[in-house]
């Protein structure tokens, strides 16, 4: 008889922290039929949980960046956390996905943290690449000043393209829509889910093969979706960070988290 302790099993609990809109398709895809049509975009951070530990995923947006393109608050990431009994000051452990604006806000209330991020995603935002308007402009120069300080403080661990969180998550590096894009495997009970945080924007990219707009490099953008795949048990446990069909698919938290916290550890609905 083994004395092995179980593996860890999460829960995932998604935040739509904000959303947009006045999109239309022509902003999230490079070639469309439907240029002008509209199209939401939902801004989702996540927070995993099992018995034994809490992981928060991104951090979300800060509603004044937001607000210049447009970008409107749903919830305070922070308020979410203490809805669902997370003191941020106890937060030990907080995975950011990639750098842009609009994952990186709140740093601040997580006073206790580590950080986890791909190096090549420090790498490129703070090298030559920011130079052209083009790569840098989802990045605020703000905050990647906080990621520099709290490598210095020892708060900051940059990991290689494949990283364990812990057990039962891990990170891997797919690059495309920058050049430290990761996603996130968590063992759930309804088996390998992943967090495909903006490597998938929309699940229409995954169906059509198609890449969104904001692209470092297009190549490992549509080759993420073969390790996104690889990774998740079906394509039911692939989950986009900004896709309103993830918020129709899955059931709130508690009644009260309507429309602002979702159970995405759960099966969807329509399940194929």
């Amino acid at each position: 008889m083994s004395d092995q302790a179980p593996a860890p099993i999460y829960e995932i609990y998604g935040i739509r922290h904000a959303v947009n809109t006045v999109r239309t398709r022509n902003n999230n895809f490079i070639i469309d039929a439907n240029p002008t049509e509209p199209l939401q975009l939902d801004f989702f951070c996540w927070v995993l949980v099992s018995p034994e530990r809490t992981i928060i995923v991104d951090t979300g947006l800060d509603p004044e960046k937001g607000a210049v393109n447009a970008h409107r608050q749903v919830i305070s990431p922070v308020d979410a956390w203490i809805a669902l009994g997370i003191d941020p000051q106890a937060v030990d452990t907080v995975v950011l996905t990639h750098a842009h604006y609009d994952h990186l806000g709140y740093l601040d209330a997580l006073p206790n943290a580590r950080f986890y991020m791909q190096a090549e995603e420090m790498a490129y935002v703070t090298g030559p690449w920011m130079e052209k308007p083009l790569f840098r402009h989802a990045y605020a120069l703000d905050e990647i000043k906080q990621l520099v300080d709290l490598l210095h403080q020892g708060r900051l661990h940059l990991h290689g393209r494949e990283y364990d969180i812990a057990d039962g998550v891990s990170a891997h590096w797919v690059g495309g829509h920058c050049a430290g894009q990761e996603v996130l495997r968590v063992r759930t009970a309804r088996g390998w889910v992943v967090l495909a945080s903006d490597a998938l924007h929309y699940y229409e990219e995954l169906e059509r093969g198609i890449p969104f707009a904001v692209a470092f490099n297009l190549s490992d953008m549509i080759a993420a979706h073969d390790t996104i795949r690889a990774l998740a048990d079906s394509d039911d446990h692939i989950i986009p960070a900004h896709d309103p069909r993830v918020t129709a698919a899955y059931p709130p938290a508690a009644p009260e988290f309507k429309n602002k916290i979702l159970r995405l550890d759960l099966t969807p609905k329509n399940a194929r």
